[in-house]
């Protein structure tokens, strides 16, 4: 039987000591790190939220990392740079280090909040479909990033449409409890990946217009937030380069704590 987690406004439906029974221990990918850094020393701590990055397939479609695929693209120092924001910025008990899971097993059941970046590379199995279904109508939260322009969107598409063929990719209203939670976010700019320090543009191929898309659930929670044409994990892993713009690299943070945030509380 599948384990099933919620936090549903103050009131966690399973304890934190059970939560933290079924947590998998950290582990590392060696020769699947696009920008390595050092494994943090209390890496495999348990906490009541860890950066949950997925592994998914990039089958037939461009890939970044040739038999790899796009999955680790920005890991493991975008994930290890955000969490640290996490820490300093709330009160989330959070792990210094990520998980990586994929949707071949029932570990993602565990994990309540989920991102994958370069989904206009990605290319889930039909059983992947169904296991993506099933994990964010129970309450799962999953935030994808990072894919530019039309060809990439529609190879996006084409997988979750699969995952939930009937529900509707719809713009995320200004007044989204989702940007609000803690920061207000209103007023939002595109945030572009590190080409814009040769390129001088802060968009890709024909990504000119950023979206800050979602799919919702019956009750009006967003399942799925859907960051287009924008490329917040470049900006958490290069926040700490003095080349990066700090208002994009602001906005980056805000936008993630606010998702999570509002993952564990709607």
């Amino acid at each position: 039987m599948r384990r099933w987690w919620a936090v549903r406004g103050s009131v966690m439906a399973i304890s934190v000591s059970a939560l933290f029974a079924f947590q998998a221990t950290f582990r590392q990918f060696p020769g699947m790190e696009d920008d390595p850094v050092p494994v943090p020393p209390d890496a495999y701590e348990k906490t009541e939220w860890a950066f949950t990055r997925l592994k998914y397939p990039s089958g037939r479609h461009a890939s970044v990392f040739g038999d790899i695929g796009s999955w680790p693209t920005d890991y493991p120092k975008a994930d290890r740079q955000f969490v640290q924001g996490v820490r300093r910025l709330t009160r989330i008990h959070t792990r210094s280090s990520e998980q990586v899971v994929d949707l071949d097993t029932d570990e993602v059941f565990n994990w309540p909040w989920l991102y994958a970046v370069e989904v206009g590379h990605w290319s889930l199995t039909d059983a992947e479909c169904e296991q993506m279904r099933e994990y964010l109508l129970r309450g799962g939260f999953f935030m994808c990033d990072d894919f530019h322009g039309g060809g990439e969107w529609s190879v996006f598409l084409e997988s979750i449409r699969r995952v939930f063929p009937d529900r509707p990719i719809v713009e995320i209203d200004n007044q989204d409890p989702i940007f609000h939670v803690l920061y207000d976010l209103d007023e939002r700019v595109q945030v572009p990946g590190i080409q814009y320090w040769y390129t001088g543009r802060i968009w890709e191929k024909d990504g000119k217009t950023p979206h800050w898309r979602a799919i919702y659930d019956d009750r009006g929670r967003v399942m799925v937030a859907i960051c287009f044409n924008q490329d917040n994990g470049d900006a958490w892993e290069w926040a700490d380069h003095p080349r990066y713009p700090e208002r994009y690299a602001s906005q980056a943070y805000r936008m993630g704590i606010n998702y999570i945030i509002y993952a564990m509380t709607h």
